[in-house]
């Protein structure tokens, strides 16, 4: 998966996440797992298009970047 490819999906993700929140009257448990769901893997996504960009910009390569798990990228401090 290249750069664009993971910026296409990343833009699927937020359409998906700005529907959910823009719906009124609260949503269904099963809507309020799914926007779980989608906060985590936009934190994947970010985490490993910023891994393929700096690898790039140290001379390696960007296909070596992986897709780190769940309890990894939310654990990150700002």
């Amino acid at each position: 998966m290249d750069n664009d490819e993971i910026l296409d999906d990343i833009g699927a993700l937020v359409e998906e996440e700005r529907s959910l929140r823009q719906r009124t009257g609260g949503l269904l448990p099963e809507e309020r797992a799914r926007l779980a769901d989608l906060e985590v893997r936009l934190d994947q996504s970010w985490d490993l298009l910023r891994q393929r960009r700096a690898k790039t910009e140290f001379g390696e390569d960007p296909d070596t970047a992986t897709l780190r798990p769940p309890s990894e990228v939310e654990s990150y401090r700002n």
